[in-house]
């Protein structure tokens, strides 16, 4: 399994090789190859600042020579006319890696700043917000990255780090204890040590999971702020209680009063508007 630096690493080489294709021609034509300049990454609007490393690791891939100066670090709160880096080199090189730099900086900005929004809404209980798979291909690492920046928690990063049986894994398997049963036979049998999390969308399939046990985690699916309440009350403490489906920046303070240790949203980094920022010559 590639590591998170490989994954970024590709990710890099096949966004330039998307942008530049055989030639950045424009770059090219007017600008000397020795021709040295300056360059600063200038905010357009407040938010919280994400993608800084990633930006550093971008500009060394293309061009190891460009001198990158950071003088704000992700997880910053800025705002507009703050200057969070200058890079120094070959022109060339800064017309060719602004475009990447500024895509990735501004989508994990965006991700980083919705992700605070609804972390402060969360202030004073116990919940943590957590994100979702919902993420754009190719890039979840990098989404993944920002959500933490932002305050939030990471849940599991894809298919292969956790177990969660979900409502069709459920049907298919033909209910709670088969699917239960067979998770746990198919973690003996491959030496897997691995949580388990079970998605239930009644009070029906609640008891069953109270009643088969053998689960970490129980994601209420769904439910009203209401029977979340009394579906926290029955678990009692005996797992791990996920809020997940439809809930909004404006709900999800009612279901963390209801005593969960998490709540989902896809929102997170299905539905983000870019930070505004700029990459101007200085």
């Amino acid at each position: 399994m590639l590591t998170v630096n490989e994954l970024e690493d590709r990710l890099i080489d096949l966004a330039f090789a998307e942008d530049i294709g055989d030639g950045d021609h424009t770059t090219l034509c007017c600008i000397p190859a020795d021709a040295m300049g300056r360059s600063h990454l200038l905010i357009k609007e407040e938010g919280i600042l994400a993608g800084v490393e990633v930006a550093k690791k971008v500009f060394d891939r293309f061009d190891p020579s460009l001198q990158v100066e950071v003088l704000i670090e992700d997880g910053a709160h800025v705002r507009p006319g703050d200057i969070a880096m200058v890079v120094s080199g070959k022109i060339q090189s800064l017309l060719q890696t602004e475009r990447l730099m500024l895509n990735i900086m501004q989508r994990m900005s965006g991700i980083a700043t919705n992700t605070h929004r609804y972390v402060k809404l969360l202030e004073g209980t116990k919940t943590h917000v957590l994100d979702t798979r919902k993420t754009t291909p190719g890039l979840r690492m990098l989404e993944k990255q920002a959500v933490k920046i932002g305050g939030g928690v990471n849940h599991r990063i894809g298919l292969f780090d956790m177990i969660l049986l979900k409502d069709n894994h459920v049907d298919f398997a033909g209910g709670i204890t088969n699917a239960i049963n067979r998770c746990h036979a198919y973690l003996k049998e491959k030496g897997l040590d691995l949580k388990i999390e079970i998605e239930v969308r009644n009070f029906d399939e609640l008891n069953q999971v109270l009643s088969c046990g053998g689960v970490d985690r129980i994601m209420l699916d769904n439910f009203s702020v209401e029977n979340t309440r009394k579906a926290v009350e029955m678990i009692d403490g005996r797992y791990e209680t996920e809020s997940s489906g439809g809930i909004t920046i404006e709900t999800i303070r009612s279901y963390a009063e209801c005593g969960v240790d998490y709540v989902s949203v896809g929102a997170l980094t299905h539905s983000v508007k870019g930070l505004d920022m700029s990459f101007k010559a200085c």
